[in-house]
């Protein structure tokens, strides 16, 4: 079984998401699908196969204030409107449904990584049993930005972004029984992360959620330990990484179409690298 991860990262998320774009227009599959954050809802089109959906939603409604503003963070506390870009919009009844029907039929695994805000713990949402028509926790749970939103409840509990919870997460993909992985990162495969604003995030998180305050500082040791580990499946040609040569300025709340625009091209054009590693032609590369 080949897997595909997306680890998300904010708006750079439109980087996978023209990689997923590619996929779909070169009938490249996936059976195991695994999202960390914005990669979840970018894996949720793939599945289903809304070809330019993700690309409507970066580009597009990006820029309401109903999704992401001051607004937003004022009257409702959150930065981020998670109800309205995967409920209103997303919603059978919403401006752009998500294929929920079509997802079900998809024979694909597909799983979102998300963290238990009280415990601390990594937790993977799957669609078999966690993916539910106009309820799609399964994603807001996973894109739910600590600091910038409020932990977003299910059942009672609170969840965090997936990015603090396992952000690079292939050694879970090989552990759910994949034999090749790629990988799709959204800054450039030799980005080391600096723990730096993170302990500082994490002081102020410690407040109200002490355990998730831990995931937080921990979290550039455990992206650079994932990645470098990456780097040694791909060099055993087992898992090859997708990841631009450039962010072009891109944070992970900068709002610029030019820049989003420039970042799903190079997605879409780095993704071709797919074909021959989804194919038996694929030669490890050195790291």
């Amino acid at each position: 079984m080949i897997g595909i991860i997306d680890v998300g990262g904010g708006l750079r998320g439109v980087y996978g998401a023209g990689v997923f774009d590619c996929c779909m227009d070169n009938d490249l599959y996936f059976g195991y699908c695994l999202g960390v954050s914005a990669g979840s809802a970018n894996q949720l089109s793939y599945v289903s196969g809304q070809r330019g959906r993700n690309y409507r939603f970066y580009l597009e409604y990006t820029f309401r204030r109903d999704y992401m503003s001051i607004y937003n963070l004022i009257r409702k506390g959150s930065y981020l409107d998670l109800e309205y870009i995967y409920g209103a919009l997303t919603n059978e009844d919403g401006e752009d449904p998500f294929d929920f029907d079509a997802a079900m039929a998809s024979d694909k695994i597909l799983k979102s990584v998300t963290l238990n805000a009280l415990t601390g713990e990594t937790v993977y949402f799957d669609s078999r049993t966690d993916l539910k028509r106009n309820d799609y926790y399964f994603t807001k749970t996973s894109s739910c930005m600590p600091l910038v939103c409020k932990p977003y409840m299910v059942d009672g509990v609170p969840y965090f972004d997936g990015g603090i919870a396992d952000p690079v997460p292939i050694r879970k993909a090989f552990d759910d029984g994949c034999d090749k992985v790629a990988l799709i990162l959204t800054k450039p495969r030799d980005f080391i992360r600096d723990p730096a604003k993170d302990t500082r995030s994490a002081k102020l998180l410690s407040r109200k959620y002490p355990m998730a305050a831990v995931a937080l500082a921990d979290r550039a040791r455990r992206y650079n330990e994932g990645v470098a580990l990456a780097r040694e499946y791909e060099a055993q040609g087992k898992a090859i990484i997708i990841a631009p040569d450039s962010i072009e300025g891109m944070h992970t709340l900068t709002k610029s179409k030019k820049i989003l625009k420039k970042l799903y091209i190079k997605g879409y054009e780095d993704a071709k690298q797919l074909r021959e590693f989804t194919s038996n032609q694929y030669r490890p590369v050195s790291s």
